[in-house]
């Protein structure tokens, strides 16, 4: 919980995992008895940093994770926090029903998690934001006080109606007018002429207002079929151009990615350096077909085609999902990170940011690959940034507040997706002036006088180079047994590559996508238990400021103690994490010059003795002997075997030597 999938890291004091509101209520009361912060997580996929803490976090994922209703003929569901999407995606299936936005992170993100960001997905040009999706939402504020949120001033705090009447002009002039403005308080939602709406402007506050315990959504028709269709043009500012012009065309996306995030070998995209993916739906395939085949006739594309098999679609879009994890890693192999992940400008302004957006690393010396929403104007993009050293740490201010400057003179927000945080929030008032940030102060006092609720973020935010996850890791490689060619022989390079993209925290497998990580998370539910869990610990052992007793560390030994080494991770996670050769290195260094426990040795070496046994033609006297109870269990105890297992019997001929005989 010290870090989530952003550059920052927070130590917290505690983890509480609420059962329910009762719980939450108790939490803020003592919490606000002792001034600690409170800090709401979900499944901690959060790229700004507004899900670390100093306090206590809250994690929703382990109990208030349910559907608790839903109304197909209404299209509403009534959700908890911690439920993940997916969950919620497959209960409404069966009824063609959806929620419209779908973060690519959609197999662990939680609807608490996307409502406190605003989340949005693929889908926005469709269905809008989390915040166009929400009916009513149960909060405590900072107080513990309880709100049903909606429309018409419902639920709002004292002095919020007051203070929005009083700056109606400044509200009104003060805003970029684009889709995906997600920077700051949505105070305008409130406006009288757009329902003074306190659900909708409660969105994207990140934790900083309420703590969310209860929402309702409303949900979407499904289409009954899709096509997609897939247009190559010479570059991302080229495909960038062109997306605005096909969204009076209905599609449901308009996705851009460059050929930089392609892995090597994918195949079924047209010729191009550069890809959009507009899906269409339609009541039949040959509907939805023909809908794709028109937006090919109108796209002024390089090449296009245009693909109708949903496994070839699943897998399309598996490579556009994994961009996340694959843009952290440049062509060459070098690092790159997160923090100007999701700027948005007018789509129609696009084409012409990106250019000046590409000016601008040349300038700085740096790299980075553009990606995302091109339909929505919002670019997802990942920048080999030094952040390692002083120099390097300096290099990323300049540069965010250059862009900040650039994102503003196009009329963008600076979050177009994730937030604010710790990444952006300083630069606020870059965007909006400091009358509106004034404003921003003041609602925030009226939800949160104690200043309990993630403070730090959005308004009185913490420098954007602080709390740097790197800073407490050893400058030097240690010294390891492995040789981690692709990290440069560097063990704290290898567990730099989890960046917190939570793949591993999937607990279904999708059918026909080949997944396998990470079957221990999937058995206990524990973060610890995850891929991204186990590399967190590791990052801890390396920095020694939690876990401080490094290769000797029992944390770190337990939480690898499930890990079945089945390199599920190293083909699924999209950053390439090999948590079996971490684990084999921290075994090698955690028993170094000590007795190893006896399952290593009668499991560890079991080829040793089969082999053994197999030469001495003793597989008959070993099964009858393990057919003796008090022996079995004896030697059970003596090898470390769980008493619980039976010994499996021996092949009297291995199988070797029986096929010899064969042939």
């Amino acid at each position: 919980m010290t870090m989530d999938a952003s550059n920052y890291r927070r130590v917290p004091l505690g983890v509480v995992a609420p059962r329910d509101a009762d719980d939450v209520a108790a939490v803020l009361a003592v919490c606000r008895e002792h001034g600690v912060p409170v800090v709401a997580r979900g499944g901690g996929t959060s790229i700004a940093g507004q899900a670390t803490g100093t306090g206590v976090v809250l994690d929703f994922t382990r109990h208030m994770n349910r559907l608790l209703a839903l109304d197909p003929e209404a299209r509403t569901a009534v959700v908890q926090p911690g439920l993940v999407l997916d969950r919620l995606q497959d209960a409404t299936a069966p009824h063609g029903l959806r929620f419209g936005p779908d973060p690519s992170t959609h197999s662990r993100c939680t609807l608490g998690g996307m409502i406190g960001n605003n989340s949005c997905g693929s889908h926005s040009v469709a269905w809008g934001t989390t915040a166009d999706s929400v009916l009513e939402l149960s909060v405590l504020d900072g107080r513990g006080g309880a709100h049903i949120l909606g429309q018409g001033w419902s639920g709002a705090p004292d002095g919020l109606r007051a203070l929005v009447e009083g700056e109606l002009a400044l509200l009104r002039t003060g805003f970029p007018d684009l889709p995906r403005r997600i920077s700051g308080y949505a105070l305008d939602t409130l406006l009288p002429e757009r329902g003074a709406d306190v659900a909708r402007a409660f969105c994207g506050s990140e934790g900083t207002l309420g703590v969310l315990t209860e929402a309702v959504v409303r949900l979407v028709e499904a289409p009954r079929a899709r096509s997609l269709a897939v247009l190559g043009y010479a570059d991302e500012s080229a495909a960038a151009e062109a997306a605005s012009a096909l969204l009076p065309h209905g599609p449901l996306t308009v996705e851009g990615m460059a050929a930089d995030l392609v892995p090597p070998g994918t195949s079924g995209l047209p010729a191009g350096g550069a890809w959009l993916f507009v899906e269409t739906g339609g009541d039949t395939a040959a509907e939805a077909r023909a809908h794709a085949e028109a937006i090919v006739r109108a796209a002024d594309a390089a090449d296009a085609l245009v693909v109708t098999d949903p496994a070839a679609q699943r897998a399309l879009w598996r490579v556009r999902e994994d961009a996340s994890g694959t843009a952290t890693r440049m062509p060459d192999g070098s690092e790159a990170w997160p923090g100007w992940e999701d700027c948005a400008v007018p789509p129609a302004r696009l084409g012409a940011y990106l250019r000046d957006f590409r000016g601008l690393l040349r300038a700085h010396d740096l790299r980075g690959t553009p990606y995302g929403h091109f339909g929505d104007g919002c670019i997802h993009v990942r920048i080999d940034f030094d952040l390692l050293t002083g120099p390097g740490v300096a290099r990323f201010r300049r540069f965010s507040e250059d862009l900040a400057d650039l994102v503003v003179s196009h009329g963008g927000s600076l979050s177009g997706e994730h937030g604010d945080g710790q990444a952006r929030a300083e630069l606020l008032p870059r965007m909006y002036g400091p009358d509106l940030i004034a404003l921003f102060e003041r609602a925030k006092a009226l939800w949160d006088p104690d200043d309990l609720l993630n403070p730090g973020m959005l308004v009185r935010p913490a420098p954007l180079d602080t709390n740097l996850r790197f800073t407490p890791l050893p400058r030097d490689p240690v010294p390891v047994v492995f040789g981690y060619p692709e990290d440069g022989g560097d063990f704290s390079a290898a567990v730099r590559r989890c960046v917190g993209v939570a793949k591993c925290r999937t607990t279904e497998a999708v059918p026909g996508s080949g997944a396998v990580m990470c079957p221990s998370f999937r058995a206990t539910g524990e973060e610890e238990h995850s891929t991204r869990g186990r590399a967190r610990l590791l990052h801890e052992m390396l920095a020694g400021e939690i876990v401080t007793d490094g290769w000797r560390s029992p944390e770190v030994r337990d939480a690898l103690d499930l890990c079945l080494s089945c390199k599920g991770c190293r083909s699924d996670c999209p950053v390439g994490v090999d948590m079996a050769t971490y684990k084999a290195e921290f075994l090698h260094h955690h028993y170094a010059g000590r007795r190893r426990p006896a399952a290593h040795y009668t499991m560890g070496r079991l080829p040793v003795w089969l082999h053994l046994i197999a030469r001495t033609r003793t597989a008959g006297l070993v099964n009858l002997l393990a057919g003796v109870r008090p022996l079995a269990g004896l030697a059970k105890r003596l090898g470390g075997i769980a008493g619980e297992r039976d010994l499996p019997r021996l092949a009297t001929v291995p199988f070797s030597r029986w096929y010899r005989g064969w042939v």
